[in-house]
């Protein structure tokens, strides 16, 4: 990078990664669609699939989202009867999240999505395991 222009646009991390992160959920977004998420929403059911139930404050943990970006998402979920929310008994201020048999049905088909976005990115499963891997390092290295 010693002979490059530190500026350079096509030399910044922060560039590859913003435009890297738009084309993939580009990838996933006809994919999504027949099901009726969008990929944020997408990424609260795969962590209730794996998690459920779970309150509102571990999705929030668990997707490294702010519970007021979390809300919009779930009351959503909720109206199209993908979940409930619920209050705990005994802590009226935790909220606790279960699928409904709709929720939980959605799965069989999600189960499709990632290798068809495998397919789609064309890349061979090892490199993207590598991408995942470096990726994952960035994101503790940023915290």
């Amino acid at each position: 990078m010693s002979d490059t222009d530190p500026l350079a646009l096509e030399e910044q991390v922060c560039f590859a990664l913003s435009v890297a992160a738009r084309s993939v959920v580009a990838v996933y977004r006809p994919l999504l669609e027949p099901m009726g998420l969008t990929h944020p929403q997408y990424l609260v059911m795969l962590a209730l699939w794996q998690y459920a139930p779970v309150s509102v404050r571990r999705l929030s943990e668990l997707l490294q989202l702010d519970p007021g970006t979390l809300s919009p998402l779930l009351k959503r979920l909720e109206s199209i009867g993908y979940l409930r929310r619920e209050r705990k008994p005994g802590d009226e201020r935790s909220l606790a999240l279960t699928l409904t048999d709709r929720g939980r049905a959605l799965r069989a088909d999600a189960e499709k999505i990632p290798p068809a976005v495998v397919e789609r990115l064309g890349l061979p499963i090892e490199e993207l395991r590598t991408l995942h891997a470096a990726l994952t390092q960035v994101i503790a290295a940023a915290k």
